[in-house]
């Protein structure tokens, strides 16, 4: 169980970000941090003053769990990250999904410019940020372009071609004119690099010069230059501060650090895609002692990524290690793609290890107990659950659900869960194209055809063009579970077997109150013991599954889309719908009803009542048999 009070007092006074976790272990507010001990604690300290909203917010929270940072900023962008990834459900969400933005760096222009940009595309462009603040960058902007006198016009400047006449900007003294032949390529480019130094943080060359500028003014009694220069010199550092939580690269990598103590070693995992972090894992690992730190990650490499279903582009790891040629060729097979294991030494990269580091020294200190029975509740569930059906290698379960309001607008839920965690990015949605009225054997059968025939596609696809990357449904899943018992799993293996696919099925068996009590899998029924921790995966599986569909039906839903079923049987118009909910007063009556019920209702004749009673027929005994 996760201990409040003792988790509280190993917050460290460190900036980062913390994550806030309910009962059923969804993320439901992520905050940022200047210390997280002092932050975290306010929320759980008696008579504390906050709105009524974060009040709920507190009664929900179950655990929690923080990323420290280096910096306030770089706690702030990772917020920001996270808050996007997950959408917490107390956390206030922007409708337009506007990002941070960014200084562009034309650097394939003769004379380059430095540019204000809302988005960072994949162009041959470089990219610097993001930054927290729009005005921020704007001054970081405006002080480089003036004080090293670059263009900011669209004009095509080529040197020896005068284009126009010089504008404002050079006669006031912040712009070289290029456009005019003022200066050479090789004289505007030495001042360009010293301002692109000032972005990539290394300005210790330009803040040296200002430096000697400014004892030089100071000596001559020009103090009003002087304090300008100092000014300057201020800013140039404070912008020089490089942002961790986003990278330069518009890559996908994984950052692989460790810290170790005795027999006992964490390793951390940090997510980033797109060039965005977006989440984080680590792993507790024992048997460590006497292990080099290159024998520890390279086992790590070979276990973790032996069944995982995406592989990202590029590896980064604390030390070198003997065998990265042989692991990049064989994940560069299992991504279609060739995958690249780097050490980083220096720059940005070398500073997003070492943040990984911290973290799991962190982690290895002060966390190592939660971390065990985190292991125990998801990766050993799995485990669990594996043996209890006498499978092995699972790691992917993908479970499916049919959303509908008495049959109308039927949709399709696809979960999935790997090591036994949500993974809510690989979540899809099906709305149901075929199927009409409350069938959820053609419904789930239209489902899973379409799941599995778009993953065969993309499989295709990526053999045509290596190049390419894989799409999310062509990573299959290593067990399926059905929510309904022996029909629904028939109608998945019906289904695999038209696509050639050999994949578990399990479908839940419920007892009278329609609880789990265990799962149907090659044609018997194996009991679950409740309360042990394969049950309750399988419970949060369900749950889950059951959430993300009556969520997207209930998206799907308005005003003028909410209906009766009643209108799909021929021959029932408003008059005799109106009756019918007069008299039985819900849908779930009338689908019980007799003919002779149905014909005593005003406005129902013989043949209407046996289309109303032969329509829900065929669905009670899909219903009994799926029981």
């Amino acid at each position: 169980m996760f201990d409040l009070e003792e988790e509280l007092k190993k917050l460290p006074a460190k900036p980062g970000v913390y994550i806030m976790h309910d009962v059923k272990d969804n993320i439901i507010y992520v905050g940022k941090a200047v210390s997280l001990k002092n932050r975290v604690r306010q929320y759980f300290q008696p008579g504390r003053n906050v709105t009524a909203k974060i009040e709920r917010m507190i009664s929900q929270i179950s655990s929690f769990e923080y990323i420290i940072t280096d910096s306030e900023v770089e706690a702030l962008v990772l917020e920001c990250n996270l808050i996007k990834e997950h959408s917490p459900k107390y956390n206030t969400m922007l409708k337009d999904d506007k990002g941070y933005p960014y200084i562009r760096a034309t650097v394939n222009e003769p004379f380059p410019r430095l540019l204000f940009s809302h988005t960072r595309r994949k162009d041959k462009a470089k990219y610097y940020g993001p930054y927290t603040s729009a005005g921020a960058l704007k001054e970081t902007l405006d002080f480089l372009v003036k004080n090293f006198r670059l263009r900011t016009c669209s004009k095509n400047c080529m040197e020896g071609k005068k284009d126009g006449r010089a504008c404002l900007y050079y006669h006031i003294g912040q712009c070289s004119a290029p456009c005019q032949g003022y200066i050479t390529t090789e004289e505007y480019m030495k001042n360009y690099r010293q301002a692109l130094d000032v972005l990539d943080g290394n300005s210790t060359a330009v803040i040296s010069e200002l430096k000697k500028s400014m004892e030089e003014a100071s000596e001559e009694l020009r103090f009003e230059d002087a304090a300008a220069l100092r000014d300057k010199i201020e800013f140039i550092k404070r912008i020089s501060c490089k942002q961790k939580a986003t990278d330069s690269a518009y890559e996908d990598r994984d950052v692989i650090a460790m810290a170790s103590a005795d027999d006992e070693a964490v390793v951390q995992v940090f997510f980033i895609r797109s060039g965005k972090m977006i989440g984080r894992e680590h792993h507790y690992l024992t048997g460590v002692a006497n292990e080099t730190e290159e024998s520890v990650i390279t086992a790590f490499i070979k276990q973790y990524y032996s069944d995982c279903p995406f592989i990202p582009r590029e590896l980064m790891i604390p030390c070198g290690i003997a065998e990265a040629g042989v692991i990049e060729k064989w994940l560069g097979k299992k991504r279609g793609q060739k995958v690249y294991i780097k050490t980083p030494k220096k720059g940005d990269k070398s500073r997003l290890v070492e943040l990984a580091r911290k973290n799991a020294s962190l982690v290895l200190i002060q966390d190592s107990e939660r971390i065990k029975r985190e292991q125990e509740r998801t990766v050993g569930a799995v485990k669990e659950l594996s043996e209890l059906i006498g499978l092995t290698g699972i790691r992917r379960i993908e479970s499916y659900d049919i959303s509908n309001t008495s049959g109308f607008e039927n949709v399709g839920s696809m979960v999935v869960f790997e090591d036994g965690k949500a993974r809510k990015h690989d979540y899809r949605k099906f709305k149901l194209r075929t199927v009409t009225g409350p069938d959820d054997y053609s419904s789930m059968r239209e489902v899973l055809t379409r799941r599995f025939s778009h993953g065969l596609s993309e499989l295709e696809e990526a053999e045509k063009n290596p190049d390419m990357a894989m799409g999310k449904f062509s990573v299959f899943p290593d067990m399926i579970l059905m929510d309904g018992g022996k029909g629904q799993v028939n109608i998945a293996l019906e289904v695999l077997e038209q696509f050639g696919l050999d994949i578990p099925v399990c479908g839940m068996v419920k007892d009278d109150k329609h609880r789990t009590r265990g799962l149907y899998y090659n044609n018997t029924e194996v009991p679950m013991q409740r309360g042990s921790e394969s049950f309750r995966l399988v419970t949060r599986i369900q749950d889950e599954t059951h959430r993300f569909a009556i969520e997207y039906h209930k998206s799907l839903r308005s005003k003028e889309q909410v209906r009766s079923i009643l209108d799909d049987i021929d021959g029932i118009g408003p008059v005799r719908r109106k009756s019918l909910m007069r008299h039985f007063k819900s849908i779930d009556k009338i689908k019980n009803a007799t003919v002779d019920e149905l014909t005593a209702v005003e406005s129902m004749n013989i043949g209407s009542a046996r289309k109303v009673f032969e329509f829900f027929a065929g669905n009670n005994e899909q219903e009994k048999n799926d029981k």
